[in-house]
């Protein structure tokens, strides 16, 4: 038994580019630094800046209407001057601006910095999903992302646990950490994938439309807001959510960032393996439809009476599995229907349903919160999700 589990996950990991690989380690080490975002509603509402949580969470707003503007131009820029150039002037102006923020205490002056960060630091992602594309293969391109992903998480589990500890000592060195990360995995991006090594595949991938602008596939623009709504709520997981854990429930900043680290630790650990078991079982938008429905029942499950610790624990193991299912899958859609001449303006889109979500999630639910409660929250999460599910279902046949 023990031996077939070892060959299950040897298998799911074998058959990717060399490329592949390569991103991935760039990404790992760059978002090993990723510790300012789930701590920066944290940060604001905290003694030094002292801010209420409206305010954080139109701070957060501006960070997510600036991941919208950056993926628009970074998949504009990615289409015409390719994914490489627009990867790397996003980690280093994104890192230079990182630092720069940290040492900002104006909230205006915040609130145009977040704005600028985000829109350089989204303006990679649409550059890096068309590089995953353009180096992986069409029959392991779902578990490319995954891979992708797979580096985030660790990461994302890295970066959660050591910046709870560093955001117990000083705020500020989170900048400064996210900062130096992101130059330095812009200099593993030249070493390892120099401008020369980008050349066009021989091999022609099978679209499944005919190359047109993403901006009028009306199925994909249907995806698109099902994806927004999903975003909507997923976002709250590093918003208002870390602002319940610890004023609600009374947790550590140190407790809350080692369960940041247990949501990127599960995926690393399961992630890959189920995705390789799953594709090509079912129809990829079952099981987006299903991680969705997975990701309502976390944010009810913090309904749920005893202790805090475990309750908050209970709540990152469902939502983190409901994640697994849902957003592999939801790449692999965009990609099948994008080719080689529009492949930007669907990664764009794609991740400006993240950005409007970032926007609208954190200053809608922060205004929900105080004008109501966190419980209230919570069953209006669950509600939208069940809702964004019954869309995604309806996709199984696109």
């Amino acid at each position: 038994m023990f031996n077939k589990t070892i060959s299950l996950y040897k298998t799911s990991f074998t058959g990717l580019t060399k490329e592949t690989w390569l991103l991935s380690l760039v990404m790992l080490i760059n978002r090993s630094g990723t510790m300012v975002v789930p701590f920066m509603t944290l940060y604001l509402t905290g003694k030094t800046m002292n801010r209420s949580l409206s305010e954080a969470g139109f701070v957060m707003a501006l960070f997510g209407l600036g991941s919208i503007v950056g993926a628009y131009f970074g998949g504009k820029f990615t289409d015409k001057i390719g994914f490489y150039k627009v990867q790397l002037l996003a980690l280093l102006l994104g890192g230079c601006l990182f630092m720069l923020l940290g040492q900002i205490k104006t909230y205006p002056l915040i609130c145009v910095c977040t704005f600028l960060l985000s829109t350089v630091n989204e303006s990679f992602r649409p550059a890096n999903s068309s590089a995953i594309a353009n180096y992986s293969k069409p029959e392991n391109r779902t578990r490319s992302y995954s891979l992708n992903r797979l580096a985030i998480n660790l990461g994302w589990a890295v970066g959660g646990s050591l910046g709870g500890f560093i955001a117990s000592i000083n705020y500020e060195l989170l900048f400064w950490i996210d900062g130096f990360t992101n130059v330095f995995a812009a200099l593993l991006l030249i070493y390892f994938l120099k401008p020369s090594v980008q050349i066009k595949k021989t091999e022609k991938v099978i679209s499944t439309v005919i190359t047109r602008s993403a901006y009028q596939d009306k199925t994909y623009l249907f995806y698109i807001v099902m994806v927004c709504l999903y975003g909507f709520c997923f976002f709250q997981l590093f918003t208002t959510v870390p602002k319940y854990f610890r004023d609600n429930l009374f947790l550590s900043e140190q407790y809350i960032g080692a369960l940041m680290a247990v949501n990127g630790i599960i995926i690393v650990l399961f992630e890959m393996v189920l995705i390789y078991t799953l594709e090509k079982k079912k129809n990829m938008m079952y099981y987006v439809s299903i991680g969705t429905v997975i990701c309502a029942l976390s944010f009810l499950s913090l309904l749920l009476p005893g202790n805090s610790k475990l309750v908050a624990l209970i709540m990152i193991v469902i939502i983190s599995f409901g994640e697994i299912l849902a957003m592999p899958f939801m790449n692999t859609f965009w990609t099948m229907r994008a080719d080689d001449a529009n492949r930007g303006q669907y990664a764009a889109l794609f991740t400006m349903a993240w950005g409007v979500a970032q926007t609208l999630g954190p200053f809608l639910c922060s205004a929900l919160v105080d004008a109501t409660s966190f419980n209230v929250l919570f069953v209006a999460l669950g509600a939208v999700l069940l809702v964004s599910a019954i869309g995604f279902y309806r996709l199984t046949n696109k």
